[in-house]
């Protein structure tokens, strides 16, 4: 499985390292968690120095949006 693996900096939170990294967090953090067994159980609030692999995921459907204007 492709990837990257970030590295924790005291007091960071998963769902700000996915916002950071995937830009969203909307059933990213489930498979972060999914990815990384025993990462949910260190708790909300990580220590440093924790290696997280974070998971190559298929980007969002974006919606085609109509302007009453066009």
């Amino acid at each position: 499985m492709n990837g990257v693996h970030y590295v924790t900096r005291d007091g960071d939170v998963l769902d700000l390292i996915c916002w950071r990294h995937y830009g969203r967090t909307a059933g990213i953090v489930e498979k972060v968690l999914e990815a990384n067994y025993g990462l949910a159980a260190l708790g909300p609030i990580y220590p440093e120095q924790v290696t997280i692999f974070l998971p190559e995921l298929p980007k969002p459907k974006t919606k085609q949006v109509i302007n009453i204007w066009d």
